[in-house]
């Protein structure tokens, strides 16, 4: 089930709410494994049989952690229970996700295997699977505290973040569904969550969908573009995907208010980014926390823990010679991020996308490490001029790596990048290397189609860049689980008032005469 859809916004979400806080006057664990419920229907509309994978994905992980609990004694053992548990939880996400990559590429090597029934991907498979990952592994390291089995479903399946995220931590979200507080009528909920929820499906129907046919043209002939067609598309991708994750980020933020609960923040303007480690600690959030926790903090530690036994140093000073950071920075950080883009999809494409961004880190890095920090303080602040530059120069790279992460396979995407490296030439800003042979209807469509182009990409450029985000919209009212951070101006930060309420449902209105055509968000193939 889609939230721009019209069987969600006027069925299914009304419904929901009206139970929940009715169950919620009632009894509170009534109104929880109503939610429950009405998650568990949510993510089976689309194909009602995997909701028995989700069900046994959740049994088989809530005992096991069970198990990890009962062991706290016995450290080896627990280790075994929890290596075992994780491999199963592995080799489902395996299965689903990449054996049909795997087939395909034995099938291009002249394998033959034996005929096999296409997988279809099982909607946010990632998301709940390693959602479940990182609760066995916290159980095994002891920072489990809750251990009900109803808040743990409720924390696995609840709607909002089921399909796309955020990827939650259970510190963070199961006290909250354990508290009777949560279920009763607020409303505050509404107003604030109706909002932001508003905002993001704006940013999905009106902006994220309307962008998208030109990158998807784009991507359809890699091989023809030229220099500004290259960029063109390189840009109309970057939109399309920054509205549509933005836009589901705020809408999943927005529906948890209205239910009691608070997310953590996933998507705080990605684009004002001024480096690549700045790019990463605002998108995707609660993904880079994961791949921090999980993937990049163990090698880390492994590596310090393995030049102390060999009596080398660790530390600051370990990290500012190469030796140590190429052992502390650069392995652990092309392991995780190697690691996060095979996450994103199969394809030799999603590796090549994560190792960019390795690369990309690993220099911004050793910047900080051997250039700034050998800078005095009082020198390390830089103009606007500057400012600008390495907004640009992030900006650019991030076009790089995420034409790997949009085209169906290496060559598609090396194309693009030549194109944007003008290896293929660059024809008029006009259009005017396109119209030759053409009639003049065609060529006048043609142009006329190129600068509208050219001036919506312009026109999102400076929302991104200019317009404050959702999150400092809302400010002190946003339900991020971060600190409000409120819009500059005065005018620009919502209000429970009646001119913010004619706005929302002006809004509203609007998204909904665009609801003709509903999509997918971009995530829920991972």
């Amino acid at each position: 089930m889609l939230f721009n859809s019209f069987l969600f916004l006027l069925i299914f979400l009304p419904i929901a709410l009206g139970v929940h806080y009715l169950l919620g006057a009632l009894q509170p664990r009534l109104a929880a494994l109503w939610l429950c419920v009405a998650s568990i229907v949510f993510y089976g509309w689309w194909n009602p049989q995997f909701v028995v994978l989700l069900l046994g994905s959740i049994v088989f992980n809530y005992l096991v952690s069970l198990l990890v609990l009962a062991l706290a004694q016995r450290p080896r053992l627990q280790l075994l229970v929890v290596a075992l548990g994780v491999a199963a939880d592995l080799a489902l996400l395996m299965h689903y996700k990449y054996v049909a990559a795997m087939v395909t590429f034995a099938h291009g090597l002249g394998v033959d295997i034996g005929p096999m029934d296409a997988l279809i991907l099982p909607l946010g498979i990632s998301f709940f699977t390693f959602t479940q990952i990182g609760y066995l592994l916290d159980c095994r390291a002891g920072l489990v505290n809750d251990r009900s089995p109803l808040s743990y479903v409720l924390f696995v399946t609840f709607f909002p973040h089921l399909i796309a995220g955020p990827i939650l931590h259970h510190k963070e979200m199961m006290p909250q569904f354990s508290r009777r507080e949560t279920y009763r009528f607020h409303a505050d909920n509404l107003s604030v969550g109706g909002m932001l929820f508003v905002i993001g499906l704006a940013k999905k129907v009106l902006l994220a969908d309307s962008i998208a046919p030109y990158a998807d043209a784009g991507f359809a002939s890699t091989g023809e573009l030229q220099f500004w067609g290259a960029w063109a598309t390189a840009l109309s991708y970057a939109l399309q995907l920054y509205f549509d994750f933005s836009g589901y980020s705020d809408m999943a933020l927005g529906l948890a208010r209205m239910f009691g609960i608070r997310f953590p923040l996933n998507f705080n303007s990605p684009y004002k980014a001024t480096s690549v480690i700045d790019f990463w600690s605002r998108w995707h959030m609660t993904l880079t926390r994961y791949i921090t926790a999980y993937l990049y903090y163990p090698v880390a530690m492994a590596v310090t823990r393995w030049r102390s036994r060999h009596g080398r140093a660790s530390g600051p000073a370990a990290v500012a010679s190469a030796g140590g950071f190429l052992s502390l920075i650069v392995l652990p950080t092309v392991w995780a991020m190697g690691l996060a883009g095979i996450w994103h999809g199969a394809g030799l494409q999603f590796l090549i996308f994560g190792l960019l961004h390795a690369a990309y880190l690993a220099i911004n890095h050793a910047w900080r490490i051997f250039v700034v920090g050998r800078t005095p303080a009082a020198l390390r602040t830089f103009n606007p001029l500057q400012h600008v530059g390495y907004l640009l120069l992030t900006f650019a790279a991030v076009l790089v790596a995420q034409a790997f992460f949009r085209a169906d396979g290496v060559g598609d995407a090396w194309q693009l990048v030549q194109g944007m490296a003008g290896l293929r030439g660059a024809e008029s800003l006009h259009g005017l290397g396109h119209v030759a042979g053409m009639g003049l209807g065609d060529a006048w469509r043609l142009l006329i189609g190129h600068h509208v182009q050219l001036l919506y990409i312009a026109l999102l450029l400076a929302i991104v860049w200019l317009a404050p985000n959702a999150h400092q919209i809302m400010g002190v009212y946003s339900p991020a689980l971060s600190k409000p951070n409120p819009a500059p101006r005065v005018w620009m930060r919502w209000q429970p008032s009646l001119p913010w309420l004619l706005a929302m449902l002006s809004l509203l209105v609007l998204c909904l005469s665009s609801l003709h055509k509903a999509s997918r968000f971009l995530y829920f193939q991972f």
